[in-house]
């Protein structure tokens, strides 16, 4: 059924306007020239016409924008409720063409939103598969080339046997932790893994896992030192286990991607009323600005010193920011070539 539009009765009452006024003026005239016709009867017959002009002429433009306003329902599914519920949000009637214009320009606008978004997620999922594709092929490549050489005859060989057998080792590791990374970032985004909070001293937990990475750090000729400036036992309220793993895969990426020379890397403290702000700083060669927003991406990795070559399976910056952000709490990263990284971190203080 065709609606009632506010445009529609202006032009229909300007429309029939017009024709009574003028056919006023013709009775007049020809009343003034010698006819007998009354002002009443002029008068009469100009409401007459009036009334069926503007019903005539209020159907025939209801109609046609009817017609051209029904195809936008038909193509745009619910558009006509939307319209409505619109109408309703705003204080306004929606029985109107400019109500209904704004409602398209709107609609048009969060499509093209979307498209743009879905644009983006595209580029995103097929950058995605190349990456997870490459993480995983170098090391089944590696895998197999070492297979075939052995069985090639270097099986019986006890210079490059062993040797061999532990680097197939090596990357076998390196693929079994890329699965293990993917089924935990998969675990977190779904929600089906549990924090189990509890209260504990963060400072303490950090001197842990330096303790932890010591071997590893003395290798790379680097050195942890944990800075606790405040003087107190540093309580949190967090998953203990979750954020040890927060701070071995920052203090790993700290180690790895470090001054190769004179590695120095600071844990640092700080009071923000109701949180703890937890700082990760390495003088390593830093990160390109442009590449800072995608550092938490899943197997992204800088041009400049984060090279497959320091192994990983390129998802730990990933897993950090899935579990601090599981915590309701946030995390950031600063950076500057030539002058090192800082990974910051809050969370919540015990009550």
């Amino acid at each position: 059924m065709p609606g009632s539009y506010h445009e529609t009765r202006k032009v229909a009452l300007t429309t029939s306007s017009t024709v009574a006024l003028t056919l006023l003026v013709v009775l007049v005239v020809v009343a003034l020239t010698g006819f007998k016709i009354t002002i009443w009867l002029a008068l009469v017959i100009a409401f007459f016409i009036f009334g069926l002009a503007y019903g005539v002429s209020f159907r025939f433009i209801d109609n046609f924008i009817y017609k051209k306003i029904r195809l936008i329902y038909k193509a745009i599914p619910g558009f006509k409720s939307r319209i409505e519920r619109k109408g309703n949000e705003n204080g306004s009637q929606s029985g109107s063409i400019e109500g209904i214009k704004e409602a398209v320009i709107e609609w048009s606008a969060r499509q093209n939103m979307e498209i743009e978004e879905l644009r983006k997620m595209a580029a995103y999922r097929r950058e995605f598969l190349g990456n997870i594709s490459h993480e995983l092929k170098t090391p089944i490549f590696n895998i197999q080339g070492y297979v075939l050489t052995l069985l090639d005859g270097g099986l019986e060989d006890p210079g490059i046997n062993k040797e061999y057998l532990l680097r197939t080792e090596k990357s076998i590791n390196r693929l079994i932790a890329i699965v293990e990374d993917l089924e935990e970032i998969s675990k977190l985004e779904s929600g089906e893994l549990k924090l189990n909070l509890t209260f504990f001293d963060i400072c303490e937990l950090a001197r842990d896992v330096a303790d932890f990475l010591e071997m590893k750090a003395r290798k790379n000729n680097a050195v942890i030192s944990i800075a606790n400036e405040l003087q107190r036992p540093l309580l949190v309220n967090a998953d203990k286990k979750r954020i040890r793993q927060v701070l071995i895969n920052l203090m790993e990426n700290a180690i790895k991607y470090g001054d190769k020379d004179q590695n120095q890397i600071l844990v640092r403290f700080f009071d923000m009323d109701e949180h703890y702000l937890i700082e990760i700083k390495d003088n390593g060669p830093g990160i390109a600005e442009e590449s800072l927003p995608r550092i938490f991406e899943r197997f992204y990795r800088t041009d400049k010193g984060r090279s497959r070559d320091n192994g990983g399976s390129g998802l730990g910056l990933a897993i950090v920011k899935h579990i601090i952000e599981a915590h309701g709490q946030s995390i950031r990263v600063r950076s500057k070539l030539g002058k090192g990284t800082v990974f910051a971190f809050t969370l919540t203080k015990k009550s």
